[in-house]
């Protein structure tokens, strides 16, 4: 890290962290560092900081690690092979099975009389120690080095709570009346009153380690759940690559791959890294970064993307992009920083669970004093105050808000659609209004032949034909949608000689041996080519409609007329629906005149139109709409779109468009299907939904709970049992959202139809 004035963002792995309350301590310990905004999110286990300059990462480390956690800079990608599982997940689970293997027994004899034989105490204190001991270990060094630093969290309560039911019990054997031969030990969730020297609560201390680890143990692994997505997406790219050298070629790996270099894909092979095709066509199966399961066809000057699976012919491609430049280090780097962000949800819960533990251990004491005042005796005091001190861990809180962030982003990668951070997700629940940009986001942005209106008495395949010939020489957009249509209908165009482009008018030239026109009346009309009533009628009709249309004339006489235009997605109208049943209002916005705009948003069941809108005017739109009391979604593509989606309350990029546009952008849809937006809004809320189910359920937990634990109604075994539980539930829930599925292509939305064309329609 360099220094400057100007802020950097950097990423650390952090460890050691056990529950929310410690990502809550990092983070106030780096926010106090002059300039540094931090937030640590304890599901990923990562700090993400925006720091000044001239603060080094190495002092950003010594912060965290004075706090008593470790830090570090992420590995870089090109890493070598990792385990399949997390080092962490080893000692947890050797901790887990010595738990369980021990605590069952004791928990048996103690719930069980007919188990309670002569010594059966001095057995139970055999198999609880090491449990306590050594499976409980990472609870009690995290209460030391918090107790070392003058802080408390989640995992002091736990340590406090087992050790001190422990301790207890060792005092009751050792000093008390608990040791003596035959004694008899009755389970109850209720409490009563006794003699604290006759009771032992080894059961609690050994239960209660065994349902936290348990508890711990599941969450670890749903957490490596909840972010196989990112890394699934990390591990589609190619690991080496065929580079032509002269008339050569040559096996790299693809970390050396450089910009500029030409690159060989077999059949079957994944494309190493983004590039343009400069020889071959192929098809591309794009469905691992686009959800899109029909392969795209590429041929020389189309862009590719790393990590797409060739599927068809041989494909030689220049590389463009390489490294973290790439499209998929992008949607890598988006989806984990959406996964470090925290919602405003979230921060409301940090908070709670930053002041929540030293609030319940002022509880446990205060229930203590309390039951010891009121003549409970010792045993009722000393087990409603262990019983606080165990149901109260939020474990549920700070689980919350992440891995549902987790799953809900990760799933979003999975189907192409990228959330760049949690706030997005409150976004989405007030959107009522969204705006779409027309031209390449309801429409392909490329224009196409529609009509082919021919004169009375002449044949329309061969006036397509010469028209198409005639336009294949030249390289304006009309012309080439006019060649295209015309041999996608007629087959192969004949040769064209004498060609001249006659620049703002038309072409002509001699094809077939007819000498042929095509372009604006006035070019037919200086080769003294009238044109018939029909045909000047049909022309008026189309650019009434909005459309493109020229005159083809030839051997004396203007003998048809072609419209061409900007053709409509034909999932558009689908998608419109779709956000309309999702309560919002849909408006177009183009630059276009206002009869284009009209054909297409009439197409599409559009109601709204504001068309004929210079660039920065889109801005303006979305401020007039904000203006009204409408909570805008822009979707657009654009450079010309990127300020009017940076000023929208949800900015929605199709992935398809320029960097620009995605930088802007709230959500990236990589796809170029307008349906993909409203699945992302769709999911977006699915996530929030679960999160705030996941807090409700956390505080609800904790609110209901401590109050029965004060009252001396809950054990303390079974208190963990239940704190273990709600963690697990937490995380089990939010990997609901692993089966959120797509609606886009299925069926019941009938799409518009296109306009009906007359006489010949060609590719409506």
């Amino acid at each position: 890290m360099t220094t400057g004035a100007a802020s950097e963002r950097i990423e650390l792995e952090i460890g050691g962290m056990t529950c929310a309350s410690c990502a809550n301590r990092i983070e106030r310990k780096l926010n106090k560092l002059p300039g540094v905004s931090a937030t640590v999110n304890y599901a990923t286990e990562k700090a993400t900081i925006s720091a000044p300059g001239d603060i080094t990462v190495e002092e950003l480390i010594a912060v965290v690690e004075k706090a008593g956690y470790t830090a570090a800079l992420p590995e870089p990608p090109a890493e070598p092979e990792r385990p399949a599982e997390p080092d962490e997940l080893r000692p947890l689970r050797q901790r887990l099975i010595t738990a369980i293997a021990l605590s069952v027994p004791v928990i048996a004899m103690a719930m069980i009389p007919a188990l309670q034989f002569r010594y059966w105490q001095w057995l139970s204190l055999t198999l609880a120690a090491p449990v306590v001991v050594y499976a409980g270990w990472p609870f009690h060094r995290a209460a030391l080095i918090n107790l070392r630093h003058g802080t408390a969290t989640m995992d002091t309560l736990i340590s406090m709570g087992t050790l001190a039911a422990f301790g207890w019990s060792l005092w009751a054997l050792f000093f008390g009346e608990a040791g003596m031969p035959g004694l008899r030990h009755d389970f109850t969730l209720a409490l009563t009153r006794g003699d604290g020297a006759m009771a032992i609560y080894l059961e609690t201390a050994a239960g209660v380690t065994m349902f936290i680890l348990a508890g711990r143990y599941f969450e670890a692994r749903a957490k490596r759940r909840a972010g196989a997505a990112l890394r699934a997406l990390l591990e589609l790219g190619a690991k080496d690559v065929t580079v032509l050298r002269g008339e050569r070629t040559e096996r790299i790996p693809v970390e050396r791959l450089k910009v500029g270099d030409a690159f060989l894909v077999r059949p079957g092979e994944k494309i190493a890294t983004d590039g343009e095709v400069i020889e071959g066509s192929s098809a591309v199966d794009v469905s691992m970064l686009t959800g899109e399961s029909v392969p795209v066809e590429v041929g020389p000057g189309d862009a590719v993307t790393g990590a797409t699976v060739n599927v068809g012919g041989r494909l030689v491609v220049r590389a463009t992009r390489v490294g973290a430049d790439t499209r998929l280090a992008q949607i890598a780097r988006l989806v984990q920083q959406a996964q470090s962000g925290k919602a405003r949800v979230q921060r409301l819960a940090d908070r709670i669970s930053g002041v929540f533990v030293p609030v319940v251990i002022a509880l446990a004491l205060a229930t203590l004093i309390y039951w010891l005042a009121a003549g409970a005796g010792a045993t009722a005091a000393f087990t409603a105050a262990v019983a606080v001190l165990i149901i109260a861990c939020p474990c549920a809180l700070g689980l919350a808000t992440p891995t549902a962030l987790m799953v809900g982003t990760g799933r979003g990668a999975q189907l192409g659609i990228l959330i760049k951070g949690p706030e997005v997700l409150e976004s989405t629940r007030a959107i009522d209004t969204v705006v779409l940009d027309k031209t390449g986001t309801v429409t392909t942005g490329k224009m196409a032949l529609v009509e082919v209106i021919p004169a009375d008495g002449v044949d329309a395949g061969q006036a397509l034909r010469l028209a198409g010939a005639l336009e294949s020489a030249s390289e304006h957009p009309i012309a080439r949608a006019i060649a295209a249509g015309a041999a996608e209908r007629t087959g192969a165009l004949p040769k064209v000689t004498e060609f001249g482009n006659v620049a703002g008018l038309g072409v002509q030239g001699v094809v077939d041996g007819h000498a042929v026109v095509v372009g604006r009346p006035r070019l037919l009309a200086e080769w003294s080519l009238a044109l018939p009533a029909e045909l000047e009628q049909a022309m008026a009709e189309a650019q009434a409609r909005g459309r493109t249309a020229v005159a083809v004339g030839w051997d004396g006489a203007a003998r048809a007329v072609l419209t061409v235009a900007d053709q409509i997605k034909p999932t558009s109208a689908e998608a419109v629906a779709r956000l309309r049943e999702l309560g919002l209002r849909p408006v177009l916005l183009t630059g276009d005149n206002e009869p284009a705009a009209r054909a297409v948003a009439e197409a599409v069941g559009i109601d709204e139109v504001i068309a004929e809108v210079l660039p920065a005017g889109k801005v303006e739109v979305v401020k007039r709409l904000q203006a009204q009391g409408r909570t805008v979604a822009m979707v657009g593509d654009g450079v010309n779109d990127a300020a009017a989606l940076a000023q929208a309350d949800l900015g929605l990029a199709m992935g398809t468009g320029t960097d620009a546009a995605i930088e802007a952008g709230d959500l990236t849809l990589v796809r170029g299907d307008l349906r993909a937006a409203a699945d992302a809004i769709r999911l977006s809320r699915r996530t929030l939904a679960t999160i705030k189910g996941n807090l409700f359920w956390a505080f609800a937990y904790n609110v209901a709970a401590l109050p029965l634990a004060a009252a001396g109604l809950l054990s303390p075994m079974i208190a963990g049992a239940a704190m273990a539980f709600s963690s697990v539930f937490v995380v089990g829930n939010s990997l609901r959202l692993r089966r959120f599925r797509p609606l886009s292509g299925t069926a019941g939305h009938a799409a518009a139809p296109a306009p009906a064309a007359r006489k010949t329609p060609v590719a409506p």
